[in-house]
């Protein structure tokens, strides 16, 4: 099976598809830029949720639920946000389908046209508004803190199973919050549930920054956001979060009566993270073998697989593989047995290493004898002997070591990908001979921002957080810099 997966140095781009379709994550839809997510991959997205939904109402969040369907005119309310979302919306203009009049085929019923249009939604903060507007009178009404789990459309013209799609599945986070100091908190702090979460489950180290102006949200004040870098040196935007300022609120006339007694507009965030993570979650661990999942995120952390050729050594093996997945099951690991006679040993280990299982056991009559089994690592693909006694405990040991290793590795990756350019020159060749992340003076204009986007290709993936004032030369305009920001070829 690996054997058919294309090499990371000569095609990353159908490296990373081959691993997608291979290890059955996800296929092509019928519906152009659309996909269908297979099992083994929405069992990683199930197990991102889960883990986000716990840190969301650790914070204070609470889910529910909003239409599908938008009314057009709420989009055309607050101007910066149709412009931004105008070229990506799916129109629903009918309510009814009738058969045509050659009877070998389908049209829109003509007296089925909807009194206004209906927008697939690209995101859910107008519809969202237009009910907070309803739900908020005074400031005891405040904060709302909600997240939704959907669905959303946005019609991509140039599509990449997971990273971009016309149709994928995400979370958003809409809050409303009394005073603008609130929000802010709110927008810093679900940034840091996001790094959290990447550097954490998915084993993925991130640079939290702020976006500028040019490629902030549609409607928002300011973007805060995380980059992650992949293994083709590129970077892929990870989770965003935003401060709206009261655009959306003045654009839905959501104001309560603070505790001055006097009207005032709410504050708002949002707040998103999608199934890209998944795409994100390949492109930065997976190898030519396939594809590589860290532990706290695996489906499947451990799979037993049993070897034997005679009826009673298949007993044995099987009892006692049995007792070892009970024993990891009660530790919490999730383990699967695979017993399926149809399929021989050596096709299960490329099956499980394609799939990027954490960790395989094969144990067999020899292995019992000896009262130990085989222990095959996926991200080093080391192979040990290991003894059945406290087996548990070293699986679960193994697991975490995995887990921070992997880490770790990432981490020396983007360290070795990370670059200082000083002059045009240096900021080219590091670009165009390994890619990275480069970090470069900048003069603050849109100008010189889309310059070097024309010249290099390269954006301004953020503004780092935290990082020194450094003064400073803009490498393409010449003209004075107070700081250095992330530059990169991206997703």
């Amino acid at each position: 099976m690996a054997e058919a997966i294309t090499a990371r140095s000569e095609d990353f781009s159908k490296w990373y598809i081959d691993i997608v379709r291979k290890a059955k994550l996800a296929d092509y839809s019928p519906v152009r830029g659309s996909m269908i997510i297979r099992p083994n991959g929405y069992a990683i997205w199930e197990n991102m949720q889960s883990e986000l939904d716990r840190m969301f109402k650790e914070t204070g969040h609470e889910n529910a639920y909003f239409p599908l369907l938008i009314p057009e005119s709420f989009l055309a309310r607050e101007a910066a946000h149709v412009e931004g979302f105008a070229k990506e919306c799916a129109i629903v203009t009918h309510s009814r389908l009738q058969v045509n009049e050659a009877g070998n085929g389908v049209e829109p019923a003509p007296d089925s046209r909807l009194e206004e249009n209906l927008v697939i939604r690209p995101t859910s903060e107008t519809i969202i508004w237009d009910s907070f507007s309803n739900w908020i009178q005074s400031w005891r009404d405040l904060p709302i803190l909600l997240n939704q789990w959907g669905n959303v459309v946005r019609w991509e013209m140039r599509t990449r199973l997971f990273l971009r799609t016309s149709e994928f599945l995400w979370q958003e986070g809409h809050t409303a919050h009394a005073t603008r100091e609130e929000a802010v908190a709110e927008t810093k702090q679900m940034l840091d549930v996001y790094a959290t979460f990447a550097e954490e489950y998915m084993a993925l180290p991130v640079i939290k920054g702020v976006k500028t102006p040019s490629e902030r949200f549609a409607g928002a004040v300011d973007t805060y956001c995380i980059e992650a870098l992949m293994q083709d040196g590129k970077a892929l935007q990870a989770g965003t979060s935003h401060f709206l300022g009261q655009n959306f609120a003045k654009a839905f006339d959501c104001q309560f009566q603070n505790k001055n007694n006097e009207l005032e507009y709410v504050w708002a965030t949002s707040w998103g993270v999608s199934t890209r993570l998944v795409g994100a979650l390949v492109m930065a661990h997976s190898d030519d073998q396939g594809l590589v999942v860290p532990p706290r995120l695996a489906p499947t952390q451990v799979v037993i697989v049993p070897i034997y050729r005679s009826e009673e050594d298949r007993q044995n093996v099987l009892t006692r593989s049995t007792e070892i997945k009970e024993s990891l099951g009660s530790a919490g690991v999730r383990v699967k047995l695979d017993d399926r006679e149809q399929y021989r040993p050596g096709w299960k280990f490329n099956e499980y290493e394609l799939q990027g299982v954490p960790l395989r056991i094969a144990i067999g009559p020899r292995d019992l004898a000896n009262n130990s089994v085989e222990l095959a690592r996926r991200d080093t693909r080391d192979k040990s002997v290991v003894s059945l006694d406290g087996i548990t405990e070293l699986i679960v040991g193994e697991l975490e070591t995995m887990q921070t290793r992997m880490f770790e590795s990432a981490v020396s990756f983007r360290t070795s990908m990370t670059s200082d350019a000083n002059d045009q020159a240096e900021f080219v060749d590091i670009l165009e001979s390994r890619g990275g992340f480069i970090r470069a003076h900048w003069d603050g204009t849109d100008e010189t921002e889309a310059l070097v986007k024309e010249q290099t290709g390269a954006t301004i993936r953020c503004v780092p957080i935290g990082e020194p004032m450094e003064e400073g030369v803009d490498p393409f305009s010449g003209k004075p810099s107070a700081q250095k920001v992330i530059y990169a070829k991206a997703y």
